[in-house]
């Protein structure tokens, strides 16, 4: 039975709750398109914390689901509606305040990680997590599902610049974890329990970020390889020696994806390509940089150019992001985000290949290959049934590799609601149960965003 919703619109400033089910459509689904996102009760376009209070006594007091939600470009499900849910939007809620002093940033969760940056910027600072998606993707989202980004191999991902958190609890109570404090080891570590929580165990209403200075203009290089393998080695070869600042790679697929779109005359025969780069001083930067083409010469590039020129560099890093958007013109895609140790990385590409060809689909590969996190893409005619059940199957055993070699079945995505299926068998039984008595403590009537990940 529905509940009475003029009572929580009593409770809420005026246009904050939404209740047209054509205006509501448009937050059913994040970009993961899951099929079966339900249809929520209604909508909360919050604006404060308060808001969001009010939302969540709300729902506890008849029993409703919650979706939070942020963006809506989570790629795993994570925010697709339940039906007869509350959803939770934190859309509206983009306020970015920098202190310059203590380098920290308190942003509101719907700020876009590219304002973030910008606001940083403005006085010199850098937010270095960088998802594909960073012009569009939330804070709060990036923070719910600890988000990674090309960055990363040498900067970290999201946790690693979060050092506060106002998260609203399960009951309405809003609890305000860490603070604008470098260093903090009073009682136990629950800011970050809440990162990469997914909306599960509270709603975040505020985040405290650390920034850096920032980055120095980089140096990029870009190899192409005639196979996967030299590729892969080359990787290993480099990380074992430095800490480049992006080390990206796109297969064939990929490749060839970006060029119909772009034509910027990517090599079209090439195995794979790698987007290397260095962000250390000129002549470090240069050494590493010689450094890192003489790697892949001995490993056997068939092209390798490197530049210091910032619009050349960025066309490549451009190439790279436009990867999702290229093959989403192909076709409907199924997006994987698994990450092996990575001395594994050339057995988990090369399983993929071979899934890929047993189930006759394409499956294209972009990583972040310096820290192993990959993302195989597979595209699919979403018209063509035998098609549909060939690329859910390629799905599931692309996740069973990774578990085989000792990886994860995400690295900054999430599991969200597609992925769970996955994860008793990758945490196994008694840290699954521990993630469950976690949840039960935390979220009693499990109304926090039920069937996303647990």
């Amino acid at each position: 039975m529905t509940p009475d919703l003029d009572e929580l619109a009593g409770q809420l400033p005026d246009g904050v709750l939404l209740v047209d089910p054509d205006r509501m459509d448009a937050y059913r689904w994040d970009r993961a398109n899951d099929p079966d996102a339900g249809v929520p009760v209604a909508v909360v376009r919050a604006t404060s914390t308060e808001d969001v209070q009010a939302a969540v006594r709300f729902a506890a007091r008849h029993g409703l689901p919650i979706v939070p939600r942020g963006a809506g470009t989570g790629l795993s499900g994570g925010a697709s509606a339940l039906d007869g849910c509350l959803v939770v939007s934190m859309e509206r809620m983009r306020a970015v305040d920098v202190d310059p002093v203590t380098r920290m940033a308190v942003a509101g969760p719907g700020a876009m990680n590219a304002e973030v940056k910008a606001a940083a910027a403005e006085h010199g600072l850098w937010y270095p997590p960088d998802p594909s998606s960073y012009e569009i993707c939330s804070i709060g989202g990036n923070v719910a599902t600890n988000a990674g980004g090309l960055c990363c191999v040498k900067y970290g991902v999201t946790t690693d610049y979060v050092l506060g958190l106002t998260v609203v609890l399960a009951d309405g109570t809003a609890v305000e974890l860490g603070g604008p404090r470098l260093k903090d080891a009073a009682g136990l570590s629950l800011t970050k329990l809440f990162v990469g929580s997914e909306g599960t165990l509270g709603i975040i209403t505020s985040v405290v970020l650390r920034l850096v200075p920032a980055q120095r203009p980089p140096c990029t290089l870009v190899a192409t390889f005639a196979s996967l393998d030299d590729a892969t080695q080359t990787v290993l070869d480099i990380t074992r020696r430095m800490r480049p600042a992006m080390l990206e790679l796109m297969d064939h697929a990929s490749i060839n994806a970006v060029e119909d779109v772009t034509s910027m005359g990517l090599d079209r025969g090439a195995a794979a390509m790698l987007v290397v780069q260095s962000d250390e001083p000129s002549t470090h930067g240069a050494a590493e940089i010689a450094e890192v083409t003489a790697i892949c010469e001995a490993n056997r590039s068939t092209e390798v150019f490197s530049t210091d020129d910032a619009e050349t560099g960025t066309a490549f890093v451009v190439a790279r992001r436009m990867v999702i958007p290229a093959l989403e013109q192909k076709g409907s895609l199924l997006l994987e985000d698994v990450g092996v140790p990575l001395p594994e990385l050339g057995a988990l590409v090369r399983g993929i290949a071979a899934i890929a060809e047993q189930h006759d689909i394409t499956i294209a590969v972009i990583a972040h290959a310096g820290d192993g996190n990959t993302h195989p893409l597979i595209v699919f005619d979403a018209t063509d049934h035998g098609e549909v059940a060939r690329a859910r199957t390629a799905y599931g055993e692309v996740m069973d590799l990774a578990i085989r070699l000792d990886g994860t079945i995400t690295g900054e995505h999430g599991v969200g609601r597609l992925k769970k299926d996955w994860l008793p068998a990758y945490l196994g039984p008694d840290v699954m149960d521990l993630n469950r008595r976690v949840k039960a403590a935390l979220d009693p009537q499990g109304i926090l965003n039920p069937g996303a990940v647990l």
